[in-house]
């Protein structure tokens, strides 16, 4: 089989807005019996997405239930906190690949611009620094 463990960096506030990549993880995971995590990153401070970190988890939780309830090894959530998740999800995110021992990444992208040439993507950021495939959906 050759991809046991599928992570699925998500952002609850667009998650709308992820349907594809997070259809194709969830393709994946059915196609090979995989298990499906998605992680998410938050602060201590309240956000869009929750007001605090528990608060968080517990909607990350609920999305990973409700996302991979009709799939065999179903889907589960790992949240991490950060002081600024803008500037760390990067590091965060290649550290989580490890810390749940997926074998595969798929992520959702971002249509590319100008400031990609200063800022690279994340999903350009872990195709090249991660230690496992990464399929990142456009």
């Amino acid at each position: 089989m050759p991809y046991k463990h599928i992570m699925v960096p998500i952002d609850l506030e667009h998650a709308d807005r992820m349907g594809k990549a997070i259809d194709t993880a969830r393709a994946l995971a059915r196609q090979f019996d995989a298990k499906l995590t998605f992680v998410g990153v938050t602060s201590e401070v309240p956000g869009p997405s929750a007001h605090n970190p528990a608060e968080f988890e517990k909607k990350m939780a609920a999305f990973a239930q409700e996302s991979g309830a009709d799939l065999p090894a179903g889907a589960s959530s790992k949240t991490y906190v950060a002081h600024d998740p803008t500037a760390h999800i990067d590091g965060i995110l290649l550290d989580a690949v490890k810390e749940i021992g997926a074998d595969l990444v798929v992520m959702a992208s971002h249509i590319p611009n100008v400031m990609n040439a200063i800022w690279p993507s994340h999903g350009g950021k872990m195709a090249s620094h991660a230690d496992v495939s990464v399929f990142v959906v456009r």
